[in-house]
């Protein structure tokens, strides 16, 4: 229907396909106005990995594939100029970014978002964690005016600072809660330790050496800190 949304949604709940899918949806019906140029995108996705951001193109090209809609990602970590002939070498409709390379191609005009008609910022607070909050703020800045755009921001979760970027971002928008069947799994038994920074590895250590442990696998929030902890 057009209407901005916030959405509550964990991984796996098909959030991707409902955005992607209305998306391609309306631009199949709304033609693309006169005079549209490369690298002006009628749709932007901000993720805040190049992991999720490359698993949203593929999904919006397998979805995209028997229309005329054009897809690209603009990443870090991959060849600038392989991007950038995608976005300026013929008309792309829909751009799923990170925002740190996202800013690059705006620094260097290579990529303007004021005809962008539909917004997505996915894992909102996963960009709130990872500190890319002032670089998305930059890049709405950009954007079309609120008014002029539906916008649709997802979480998993939701706390004040999640809820100030949507009411900053959004208009009116529709609030859609998906609740997980089932939060863990029945035959997983789940122990929390509370315990500063400096007893983490020595806690780790003595419970990864119990004799019970024979396989494991450990989770850790940033590259550095998976290399200290190997």
């Amino acid at each position: 229907a057009g209407h901005d949304l916030i959405g509550l949604a964990q991984t796996g709940t098909g959030k991707t396909a409902a955005f992607l899918i209305s998306m391609l949806a309306y631009f199949r019906e709304e033609e693309a106005p006169d005079g549209q140029k490369p690298g002006t995108p009628r749709a932007l996705i901000i993720a805040p990995t190049r992991e999720l951001a490359l698993q949203i193109e593929k999904d919006a090209k397998a979805l995209a594939r028997f229309t005329s809609l054009h897809v690209a990602s603009v990443v870090g970590g991959m060849d600038y100029q392989k991007q950038l002939n995608q976005v300026n070498r013929r008309i792309v409709d829909l751009v799923v970014a990170t925002p740190g390379r996202l800013i690059d191609f705006m620094t260097r005009r290579d990529l303007f978002l004021d005809h962008v008609e539909v917004l997505v910022l996915d894992e909102a607070d996963r960009m709130l964690d990872m500190g890319f909050i002032p670089d998305v703020k930059r890049i709405i800045r950009r954007c079309t005016p609120k008014e002029e755009r539906q916008t649709l921001l997802f979480s998993a979760t939701f706390n004040q600072d999640v809820l100030n970027l949507a009411s900053m971002w959004t208009r009116n928008a529709e609030f859609v809660e998906i609740e997980p069947e089932q939060k863990t799994a029945e035959r997983v038994e789940q122990t929390v330790f509370l315990v500063s920074d400096n007893e983490k590895l020595p806690v780790l250590v003595n419970y990864l050496k119990r004799p019970e442990v024979e396989k494991a696998i450990v989770f850790a929030n940033r590259r550095d800190q998976c290399r200290d902890l190997e």
